[in-house]
């Protein structure tokens, strides 16, 4: 699962931190520091995404069934 979350973890982290971006830049804040507060948290949000999502992809996946 470690090589799995990895790989969901970039594209979820960059794809959570433009939607944070993208979100300051429309509630009209063009300031350096929400834009970098809200890229953080929408990173930081990812971590349990891609964790959750990892898990799900695991536990569905037929050829990955008790050895």
């Amino acid at each position: 699962m470690p090589r799995l979350f990895l790989l969901l973890l970039s594209v979820s982290m960059a794809t959570l931190a433009g939607v944070g971006v993208i979100v300051a830049l429309v509630m009209g804040y063009y300031h350096w520091q929400p834009i970098a507060l809200s890229a953080a948290i929408g990173a930081a949000v990812s971590l349990p995404v891609s964790w959750y999502a990892a898990g799900r992809i695991q536990d569905m996946d037929p050829l990955d069934g008790p050895e």
